[in-house]
């Protein structure tokens, strides 16, 4: 409602792109996805690239688009109607995770050969941060980058990492000094066709399951020098500032999520005679759909508050991690709360709201979990 006041024509038409695409062409098809374990996004993403979606706000001369955060946010909102968690957080990965490091940072030698056809949807790509040990702990990572001439060699695991089966390429962090602090860490661009590159196993997840995820091993891996990403040792700080850009993605896959799962739990209770009436007559079951429709209005207002402030170039730090950690909350209590509306039904995996529910649970652990986000608030007022 009112979203007039934010889009005008030109958003809308792009608003109405996407969702035709979403219904189309990959609606059809999650259940099977979801079933396989995985989408193919070589295929998916190439269809998506060529309608420009994956680059809406990249420059164009590296195969964006060129336009506003408003934009962008369309294309998070529309994806965020795909009927599974799966596709939209990997669509999300090739273009707020994987990609804006390289655009921010890296040379035009990695944008026109990385960057430019992750874009156009011809390279798949993914982020490689997370470790067995080290997750939430970015600063404890384990994996090395040692210089060695014209190269690097690297060596170390990652894990959880989303599209890591099918990518070809990806944004990894990896410690190059031993030194203590921050400034001991470097992104690079790992292409995955070099030799040293193993997938050490397929993981197998609660939830988001049209979503391949991997366990990586890099054994003596030699990677050209030039695919360093900006300047070597600021690798953690540069990550830190494309955190923002994937918890920011997050925001709107949460306020949609909540209301259409909101929506289709109210066309349930109304048909669901008890006791000779329809549940959806049950003030308390009301009540509570009432109180999490506030949240997620709530919730997609601050979003459009930070997309205010990214316009005027300021620091959304903030707000972003009071965005996830208030949409992680609002999934995991809406999507325990509807499920229990549906009674004997909601257990059943024929049903969206068990998909939901099982989906729901990472956005409070993954990209950084709730217990950081409250100390990314804490010390951004100073206590």
């Amino acid at each position: 409602m009112g979203s007039e006041i934010y889009f005008n024509k030109e958003h809308e038409l792009v608003r109405k792109a996407v969702r035709d695409f979403v219904n189309k062409e990959i609606n059809p098809h999650v259940d099977e996805w979801e079933e396989a374990g995985a989408t193919p996004l070589h295929d998916l993403f190439k269809r998506m690239g060529d309608l420009g979606f994956l680059g809406i706000r990249y420059d164009e001369k590296y195969g964006g688009e060129g336009l506003d955060y408003w934009y962008e946010t369309i294309v998070l909102e529309e994806c965020a109607r795909i009927k599974c968690g799966g596709v939209p957080m990997a669509i999300s990965v090739q273009s707020n995770m994987a990609t804006p490091a390289i655009d921010e940072f890296g040379s035009d030698y990695l944008k026109q050969t990385y960057l430019k056809p992750a874009l156009k949807g011809e390279m798949v790509a993914a982020i490689a941060v997370t470790e067995p040990d080290a997750g939430s702990d970015v600063a404890a990572l384990k994996t090395t980058a040692v210089k060695q001439g014209n190269h690097y060699l690297l060596n170390g695991s990652k894990t959880y990492i989303t599209n890591g089966l099918q990518a070809d390429f990806l944004t990894l962090l990896a410690r190059t000094s031993d030194e203590p602090g921050y400034h001991s860490f470097s992104l690079f661009v790992v292409p995955t066709n070099l030799p040293g590159f193993k997938v050490s196993k397929k993981l197998d997840k609660l939830g988001m399951r049209s979503s391949d995820t991997a366990e990586l091993y890099f054994d003596n891996m030699e990677i050209p020098a030039e695919n360093l990403i900006g300047i070597e040792g600021e690798g953690f700080i540069q990550q830190m500032q494309q955190f923002q850009h994937e918890r920011f993605s997050v925001m709107p896959l949460t306020y949609v999520s909540v209301k259409e799962m909101i929506f289709e739990t109210i066309d349930y209770l109304k048909g669901r005679i008890v006791f000779g009436k329809p549940l959806i007559k049950k003030q308390v079951l009301r009540h509570r759909l009432a109180h999490w429709l506030a949240q997620a209005e709530s919730l997609q207002q601050l979003t459009y508050h930070i997309v205010r402030m990214k316009m005027a170039g300021q620091d959304v730090t903030r707000e972003i991690s009071m965005g996830k950690l208030l949409g992680g909350d609002l999934l995991n209590e809406a999507s325990s709360g509807c499920l229990q509306m549906y009674g004997g039904m909601g257990f059943m995996n024929e049903m969206r709201i068990s998909r939901m529910f099982r989906d729901s649970r990472l956005i409070s652990i993954g990209g950084g979990a709730s217990e950081i986000m409250s100390e990314i608030i804490t010390k951004t007022y100073g206590f």
